[in-house]
């Protein structure tokens, strides 16, 4: 059941955030616009109470339940550089805006753009785990969580191997090719 409401919720973002750029960009309603973009983190909000009835009501806390968690810290640490991807593109082909940016390539810039992102990623972990270490502090049984603190680790341990390589173009920048 819980795998219904992520994919809901993950289909609720979206539709949001085109709705919203469909209004402020093809319908020229800028205010409605905005307010139906702000509106992206009620989805995490209900994604959060829907798990925490899922699980008071008896769920074995699973993979699942991590999914949601996982889904709130990415949507929350990552969500507004999506919208922000989306306005651009919005913009530029219905409102004659600039060209999107694209993100650099070589160099110090590029490096400081590896960081950023894994900092994000940092981001998306801590609320993921705290959200996790919620639902087993909710369901107070080690045995029915393991899975969720499994999770945690299993992440933490992408999370440094994402910071390696993020922050290995620090010391070792990309150069063009001549």
């Amino acid at each position: 059941m819980i795998v219904a409401f992520i994919i809901a919720c993950e289909i609720g973002f979206w539709v949001l955030v085109l709705l919203g750029l469909v209004t402020r960009y093809v319908l020229r309603q800028k205010k409605l616009g905005s307010l139906l973009l702000l509106l992206t983190p009620v989805v995490d909000l209900i994604l959060i109470i829907l798990t925490v009835i899922d699980l008071r009501n008896g769920a074995e806390a699973n993979w699942a339940h991590g999914l949601a968690a996982i889904y709130i810290g990415v949507s929350l640490a990552f969500g507004h550089k999506m919208i922000r991807w989306a306005d651009q593109r919005f913009a530029h082909r219905y409102a004659n805006g600039p060209a999107p940016t694209k993100p650099p390539k070589y160099g110090a810039e590029h490096a400081s753009h590896e960081r950023k992102g894994w900092f994000s990623h940092l981001l998306a972990w801590v609320i993921s785990a705290l959200v996790l270490y919620g639902m087993v502090l909710l369901v107070d049984n080690p045995d029915k969580t393991a899975s969720l603190m499994q999770l945690i680790r299993i992440w933490g341990i992408i999370l440094v191997i994402d910071f390696i390589y993020s922050f290995s173009f620090t010391l070792w920048p990309r150069k063009k090719s001549r």
